[in-house]
């Protein structure tokens, strides 16, 4: 195995982002990486951004909201959203928008009718919604991009999101990188989690890359955080 070097992003390729992958296997993926976020408590710095905006206003809200959850794959986290909501008395309008058709499909067929919750299949800089958009999300997408892709993608959430933008993605660091190969394999997750897991570790973030991103965006101001296990996440509330 080649030793990787952690002190900056690496360009590996995922086997998830091929085009050639056929649905069944597409999907089989996608269920095993909402096991992987429920056991790694991945959607808890997403609802604490979401808890964060509720302390500066106060619950319930007096307008409806509306979220898009960019690169939304199985559409766990907007499911997760959808009950955090209904428990606060929260009214969100919330979209899931992916790349890949496959994605739409399994969250389609993976959400029931109660959660209000619409999927779309569009490239996000070509995306036009139906209302304008108060929030923008997304969640393990961020570390697919290229550092000029990612510059614009925060540059299009920053002329976008009324209120606010809040990205949650992956700490790179050895000792995730490892302990994800051998777990994943341990709990017998699907070979493309045991395969992109790690690469996806590999070509995640430090402090200091987002710090180096958000400069050159023009971003100054926007907030990063780490949270347990080896999560970074950056976000910036504009107006709330």
């Amino acid at each position: 195995m080649a030793v990787l070097d952690f002190s900056r992003r690496n360009a590996l390729s995922e086997l998830m982002d091929a085009d050639d992958t056929d649905f069944q296997t597409f999907r089989a993926c996608l269920i095993d990486l909402s096991k992987v976020n429920a056991l790694t408590l991945a959607y808890r710095p997403t609802l604490a951004f979401f808890k964060q905006l509720t302390a500066a206003r106060g619950l319930p809200w007096d307008r409806r909201v509306s979220v898009v959850d960019v690169g939304s794959g199985s559409g766990d986290m907007l499911r997760r959203l959808d009950r955090w909501s209904r428990a606060h008395a929260c009214k969100l309008d919330l979209v899931g928008v992916d790349l890949n058709p496959w994605s739409a499909v399994t969250a389609r067929q993976m959400t029931n009718s109660r959660e209000r919750i619409r999927f779309v299949t569009a490239n996000i800089f070509d995306y036009q919604p139906e209302m304008p958009i108060d929030i923008v999300i997304s969640s393990l997408f961020t570390h697919h991009l290229d550092d000029a892709a990612l510059i614009a993608f925060v540059r299009w959430m920053e002329a976008n999101a009324r209120i606010g933008w809040f990205i949650n993605d992956l700490y790179r660091h050895p000792v995730a990188y490892h302990l994800f190969r051998h777990a994943s394999r341990t709990l017998g997750f699907h070979h493309f989690v045991q395969h992109d897991g790690p690469i996806s570790i590999a070509r995640a973030f430090s402090p200091s890359d987002w710090r180096a991103l958000l400069q050159t965006a023009e971003i100054p101001d926007a907030d990063i955080k780490s949270y347990v296990p080896f999560r970074l996440c950056v976000s910036r509330i504009k107006s709330w």
